[in-house]
């Protein structure tokens, strides 16, 4: 678990697999819960993550009950209490920590290939804005003054530049607090569960982001299924659990409607094809394990082959993003420069 944290912030997604992992570990050498939790305090590498494990101790001696324990002070997530409170019904605890240890590694890992194909780009996007605005501000008004002297002026493209690049100094000030509001904004809609539903309409109509956006969604409703199914949830339920975890508007969709098929009679993994959330070798490995009753077991590999192409995708995205935005920064500055450079040249010839 992280050294420190603010009070009565939710764990990360690294914390909670670092719980159930440290708890998985405990359970299976047979000792008790209280006496595990009491050894992970005595672990502990800090007085925050003390008195974090020390309350739920606390709560549980007080409720007598885990799952209650843990969502007392609203630092785990209503999904892993939920799953947790099941394993502790069902007597598997343990392989329930090992599935939620595995799951919020994968949403970790899934969370940090999201944020590093936004990132990259927006660095790449400033870095472009700040060295066109230097080049107008800073470099067309000392051309501009040379070809004065010379006994010419930049004309057409050149000159309309250099005029912007003198707008954008006088009014510097509003410049940047228009970005600020834009930033705000931004940071906003990232944050709140309605901009991140408008975000993914926006990028579901790009093809390359909507088959990172689908292949997410899949990847956490097989890596949620595998938990419930492990856990001995029947397969209606599992499927109910796997929608309080989902935020995506259009998988939630596809969900509803397999559940409408399902409801009609249609098998569970052909209701998964004919709705799409499942295809191609997916498809194949849910209806195998459907066969040979290892359902929970076929849902990790699904989740784990999701995981590879999220991560192969996200890579790919980059590698071709990031010659795209040199190319197209080296011909801003390349147009810029030819264009004071041409008059320059020509009136030079003349001389």
């Amino acid at each position: 678990m992280a050294n420190s944290r603010q009070a009565g912030k939710q764990f990360t997604n690294v914390e909670i697999a670092s719980f159930c992992s440290q708890l998985e570990i405990i359970l299976k050498s047979g000792i008790s819960l209280i006496e595990g939790l009491s050894l992970m305090v005595e672990s502990a590498e800090s007085n925050e993550e003390q008195t974090v494990l020390q309350q739920i101790i606390d709560n549980y001696i007080e409720t007598g009950d885990f799952s209650s324990a843990l969502s007392k002070d609203g630092l785990f997530p209503h999904y892993a209490v939920k799953m947790i409170e099941i394993g502790s019904e069902t007597g598997r605890l343990d392989d329930v920590l090992h599935h939620l240890a595995l799951h919020y590694e994968r949403e970790e890992s899934i969370a940090k290939g999201i944020k590093n194909a936004v990132t990259y780009p927006l660095i790449m996007t400033g870095m472009i804005a700040i060295v066109i605005i230097v080049l107008m501000v800073k470099v067309m008004p000392v051309f501009n003054q040379v070809l004065i002297q010379l006994g010419s002026e930049l004309t057409g493209f050149s000159a309309f530049l250099m005029n912007a690049g003198q707008i954008i100094s006088r009014s510097a000030c509003f410049i940047v607090v228009i970005l600020l509001i834009i930033a705000a904004l931004v940071t906003l809609s990232i944050v709140t569960a309605s901009g991140r539903q408008q975000i993914k309409r926006i990028g579901y109509k790009f093809k390359s982001i909507a088959r990172i956006f689908e292949c997410t969604a899949a990847c956490r409703f097989a890596s949620s299924m595998a938990i419930s199914l492990s856990s001995g949830q029947a397969l209606d339920r599992s499927i109910e659990l796997a929608k309080e975890l989902n935020e995506d508007s259009t998988f939630a969709e596809k969900l509803s409607e397999c559940t409408r098929l399902m409801d009609g009679g249609t098998e569970f993994t052909s209701a998964l094809k004919e709705v799409n959330i499942f295809s191609g070798q997916h498809a194949r490995m849910a209806s195998i394990g459907s066969l040979t009753g290892s359902q929970d077991k076929a849902m990790e590999d699904i989740a784990v082959l999701y995981q590879e192409e999220i991560d192969d995708r996200i890579n790919r995205f980059i590698g071709l993003l990031e010659p795209s935005l040199v190319i197209i920064l080296s011909v801003i500055v390349g147009i810029v420069l030819l264009s004071v450079m041409l008059p320059l040249m020509g009136i030079m010839s003349t001389l």
